[in-house]
């Protein structure tokens, strides 16, 4: 969260899935201020998501393009889209819809268990510390509660 903790780094993702690669598209399309954008952009590649190409020599110009980490952030943006789909759309319907090429219908993302490929639901779902999970972090009393089983 602290990557995308802001409203404008998941709108410069979502542009890049619709292919927009140029700064001046960027600014244009979002209509950020050049240096904000400039910053997370400039975030984006440093964590990963994305990585700078040049096109152009003199001045220096860069493509920013997604990486395989920046790729795989696509199921994210599917799950807000199906979310505001589901929850914001107007009279008219959806305002976006993706449609799943190797089958060639309209669908929604949707959360699975890798395992059994049934919905994933806060109903039936449990967090609960990984092997990575921060050591000095799971001693924490509220961690610890937060963790608890039921």
């Amino acid at each position: 969260m602290d990557l995308l903790g802001d409203w404008w780094t998941p709108l410069v993702l979502r542009e890049a899935f619709y292919g927009v690669t140029r700064f001046d598209t960027f600014q244009q399309e979002l209509g950020i201020a050049r240096n904000t954008l400039a910053d997370r952009l400039r975030r984006l590649v440093d964590e990963g998501l994305m990585e700078k190409r040049p096109y152009q020599s003199e001045p220096v110009r860069h493509d920013y393009v997604l990486t395989e980490k920046g790729r795989d952030f696509f199921g994210v943006l599917a799950a807000m889209n199906s979310w505001g789909n589901r929850w914001l759309s107007g009279d008219d319907g959806a305002p976006v819809v993706f449609r799943h090429e190797p089958c060639g219908h309209e669908s929604t993302a949707e959360v699975v268990c890798a395992h059994c490929k049934q919905p994933m639901t806060s109903e039936d779902t449990r967090p609960s510390m990984g092997p990575g999970f921060p050591p000095r972090l799971a001693e924490r009393a509220e961690v610890r509660r937060r963790f608890a089983q039921p």
